[in-house]
């Protein structure tokens, strides 16, 4: 899919030339020497990127930045200048430009550049895709573990158990500091204290434990670890879910 691009150039002339060359490689939803016409292109298509000159019509390029990030903050600026100066370089990449070009434009580098910035843009929300993906199957895996030893999820020690064994899949050796790490990072996550977060978590674990789901625990690892008259350490638990977890792949 085409990235868009809204075209806001010093003359018609030149928003024009603009346009026509950057429409070999993106989709062009707007040019214009207006810039309130501009932002109008902007405020409708959010495009993907906006090529800009600082001389404008009726405003000027670091203020059309500016007003751009606000409306469309994941609109990419690009200025194409004759104005040389460091201190319009400067101006133009505090107010959000993402890249400073001066005139006469070579509109084979400008383009690849603009590439360049798409592909990093979707290799990150690939990522960000991925990571969603695997965030979501271990709360699922985790879910349905404390589901079948009967910790019911509108308690609040099974958001803390999830996100402390979550935790300690990433960070094994969190668990050996559970009172000084794992529980204040998780009451931060969750705004609480770390004494709440050790107190919630322990009740969890009776839940489950005066339920008698105490085989439901042991069927998990094949083994019998505990018995009814038995109950794991808040640490036991966490470090015990996650290290099934790890055996099964996740991580």
């Amino acid at each position: 899919m085409q990235k868009s691009v809204v075209v806001l150039q010093s003359s018609d002339e030149e928003a024009l030339e603009c346009a026509e060359r950057l429409s070999r490689s993106f989709e062009i939803v707007g040019y214009t020497a207006d810039a309130e016409v501009a932002f109008n292109f902007i405020a409708k298509e959010k495009p993907d990127f906006l090529v800009l000159s600082l001389t404008l019509k009726r405003s000027d390029g670091i203020t059309v930045i500016k007003r751009t990030k606000e409306a469309s903050p994941n609109t990419k600026c690009i200025v194409v200048s004759v104005l040389s100066g460091m201190e319009h370089v400067q101006s133009a990449v505090d107010a959000g430009a993402s890249y400073y070009m001066i005139k006469p434009v070579d509109y084979n580098a400008l383009i690849e550049r603009m590439l360049g910035m798409s592909s990093i843009s979707l290799i990150k929300t690939q990522q960000v895709l991925e990571r969603e993906k695997a965030n979501k199957s271990i709360d699922e895996k985790i879910s349905r573990i404390f589901i079948g030893m009967g910790i019911p999820p509108h308690i609040k020690g099974y958001g803390y158990l999830r996100e402390g064994v979550k935790l300690a899949v990433v960070k094994p050796e969190i668990i050996n500091s559970i009172t000084k790490k794992l529980y204040p990072t998780i009451g931060e996550k969750f705004g609480t204290s770390a004494s709440k977060v050790e107190r919630a978590i322990r009740h969890a674990i009776e839940v489950a434990w005066n339920k008698g789901r105490v085989e439901s625990f042991n069927a998990l690892f094949g083994v019998k670890i505990y018995s009814e008259n038995e109950k794991p350490t808040n640490s036991e638990f966490i470090a015990l879910i996650a290290d099934r977890l790890l055996l099964d792949g996740i991580s």
